[in-house]
């Protein structure tokens, strides 16, 4: 939980806000909607990826760290920011925006095609 509320927070904020900056007449294309989804995903996934680090390090070394806060200094301290809290990040770079802009995507094209059906 620790990793995944504040990346769904963040994603879904960033999202609306992207979309909110870009529509023009309040509709988007699906061009548009990847776009936004995409760039949102970038940013959670970019600020929430040291959660990710820590989470998977206290699993694979279990009784290493005290806590989250301990893990977070010893790496780093031990790695640095980029090589430490950040490493990997560029991989999910390539998988992740793709991600989920298509499920925003695909959530928005959905809602109003069953709000105008309904």
């Amino acid at each position: 939980l620790l990793g995944i509320m504040p990346y769904a927070g963040l994603s879904f904020m960033a999202y609306e806000t992207l979309k909110a900056q870009i529509a023009e007449d309040g509709d988007l294309g699906v061009h548009q909607r990847l776009l936004c989804g995409a760039c949102a995903g970038i940013f959670a996934q970019s600020t929430t990826y040291p959660l990710d680090i820590i989470r998977r390090r206290m699993q694979v070394h279990p009784g290493l760290y005290r806590n989250e806060l301990h893990a977070m200094r010893e790496i780093y301290h031990t790695e640095g920011l980029v090589r430490g809290l950040f490493k990997g990040v560029s991989m999910n770079w390539i998988k992740g925006p793709i991600a989920v802009g298509v499920s925003f995507t695909v959530n928005d094209v959905l809602k109003k095609h069953l709000m105008r059906h309904h």
